[in-house]
């Protein structure tokens, strides 16, 4: 009998490795991404073309997520025009977007006046911020963002030189009436970035989990405020 023993021959790696990440790579692009950036909506609701759509005429990516919320479309309105981070907040994770401060539980009425044009901080410092691009009461409220990357901040199409690193898209909110009494929101996304070799990568793998995370939780919290009576501040009330 030999005295040499076999040994099992263990699996390679370092060899695995490029085929494992290019699987995985696959299986997100192909199946997962998809349903993330149309989570909730029907394919009626993904297919068509909302307000907003032609200020992003050649987008690099874009979503269209929806819920159904448990009031009419009236009810729901006033807290999507006091959206803003020094008005209600953006009902999201508010350490995230808002710095940990937290968002309205209640309808503010001196928030409820919003105009196309105007211009809704993000962030704290007022840096960046949204313009209401579409405004159709109970109906349709679209915001864009022009992002300088290099400053960090927003800029004004028209009036300040368009930087070479930047980033534009839009976020609407389009409502429904419900068969049932309560509003199908569908929230749309697109955007485009230049120069695309740098910002559609990092779109991908960040900028596009961020938008389902922060929009599936806002989600669900407008739902939890627009189900219970909505309370109101008197106007002299402090933010």
């Amino acid at each position: 009998m030999s005295t040499k023993q076999t040994c099992r021959r263990r699996p390679d790696v370092r060899a695995a490795g490029p085929g494992a990440l290019c699987a995985a790579t696959a299986l997100y692009s192909l199946l997962i991404r998809p349903r993330l950036l149309t989570w909730g909506a029907t394919g009626e609701e993904t297919g068509r073309a909302y307000p907003g759509d032609e200020l992003v005429p050649e987008a690099d990516g874009s979503s269209v997520m929806a819920t159904t919320l448990p009031a009419p479309p009236e009810e729901v309105w006033p807290w999507l025009v006091q959206m803003g981070c020094d008005r209600a907040g953006w009902y999201s994770w508010d350490r995230l977007d808002r710095y940990g401060e937290p968002s309205a539980d209640r309808i503010v009425p001196e928030w409820q006046n919003l105009t196309v044009g105007q211009q809704l901080p993000a962030t704290r410092d007022g840096r960046s911020w949204f313009t209401v691009a579409r405004l159709e009461p109970n109906r349709t409220l679209v915001l864009s963002s022009d992002l300088n990357l290099a400053a960090g901040r927003s800029f004004v199409r028209g009036r300040d030189p368009v930087p070479r690193a930047r980033m534009t898209g839009v976020w609407g909110f389009h409502l429904r009436p419900d068969p049932h009494g309560g509003t199908r929101l569908v929230v749309r996304t697109r955007g485009q970035g230049r120069p695309r070799l740098l910002t559609r990568p990092v779109d991908v793998l960040l900028g596009e989990p961020a938008h389902v995370i922060m929009q599936t939780r806002q989600f669900h919290n407008l739902r939890g405020r627009v189900g219970t009576k909505a309370l109101r501040e008197p106007a002299d009330a402090p933010r």
